[in-house]
């Protein structure tokens, strides 16, 4: 009797609501009205759009876009934060700009702004190829070590960071270019192989047995030493590396120094001298200094 009057409600329960019509394996979907709640959040939502459609920009038009009854913009709100920004700056960018570059890092407190400035300088514009730390990649110096191919006295790197190197746009770039020996049949194939040998070993970095260092040693006198040295300890004015210490910008392997001395060539970059302003570029020249490895 019990189950005949359950069965009775549910029957009545199912007729007073409803059923969406849909049913699988004898169970029924009921159509329930949405939780008030629910509604109310939605046409709330719906007013919020139509708001927001009209104080803001918001819809895409043929040649541009509804601007909004507020006049709001992103771009807009950037520049003005942008120039508050700089206002903000303003006394420290003038001191930066009127203390010689040497006796920035004689003032801690522009020091410390120098260093900042530097920092956010250096990861808009130069962490893309020495990496977000400096640390370099191959064909891109380490800015952390003390091996400097230009030098790494603050004067050098304000040069390198203003002019750039092999910067055509800049007269002043640093230029210098190593001799593609294979490419331009300077020398043949056999004697790249033994100087190769040879450069190895003036790495310290082990050779293949029987390497005719000797024979080596004199194609290096002949061909190199101009721009490396006798004892291949490199010349920043050239912007030649040294080849003793054991830091090697593009690999010390066999393979990579061969290609090296086949193929030439040098890394490019650009001349920031007249992308940032006076300030930013003293700035970031601290801040490279800083890193560790400056002279």
């Amino acid at each position: 009797m019990m189950d005949q009057s359950k069965s009775s409600h549910q029957d009545h329960a199912d007729q007073a609501v409803g059923t969406t019509g849909h049913e699988w394996d004898g169970i029924q979907e009921f159509n329930n009205p949405l939780p008030r709640w629910w509604l109310y959040t939605f046409y709330a939502c719906i007013l919020w759009a139509v708001g927001y459609w009209i104080f803001y920009p918001a819809i895409p038009l043929l040649s541009g876009f509804t601007k909004g009854a507020f006049g709001w913009a992103s771009r807009t709100q950037i520049e003005i934060d942008m120039a508050e920004l700089k206002a903000s700056r303003h006394d420290m960018v003038v001191k930066i700009e009127q203390t010689p570059l040497a006796d920035i890092e004689k003032n801690a407190e522009i020091l410390s702004f120098a260093r900042a400035q530097g920092g956010a300088a250096f990861a808009v514009n130069c962490s893309t190829c020495h990496g977000a730390g400096a640390q370099g990649f191959k064909g891109y110096p380490n800015l952390n070590d003390d091996d400097w191919l230009w030098g790494g006295k603050l004067a050098d790197i304000e040069q390198t960071i203003t002019h750039g190197v092999r910067w055509d746009a800049d007269q002043d770039t640093r230029t210098s270019a190593m001799p593609a020996f294979g490419r331009d049949g300077l020398l043949p194939r056999k004697d790249i192989l033994v100087l190769a040998d040879y450069v190895m070993s003036l790495g310290g970095l082990p050779v293949e047995k029987g390497a005719d260092l000797a024979a080596g040693q004199k194609l290096f006198a002949a061909n190199c030493a101009a721009c490396h040295g006798d004892q291949g300890k490199g010349n920043q004015e050239m912007g030649a590396p040294n080849l003793t210490d054991k830091v090697w910008l593009y690999g010390s392997d066999r393979a990579s120094i061969i290609e090296r001395i086949t193929i030439g060539g040098g890394g490019v970059m650009p001349a920031w001298g007249n992308r940032l302003d006076k300030a930013t570029i003293k700035s970031l020249t601290v801040y490279v200094h800083s890193l560790g490895g400056g002279q």
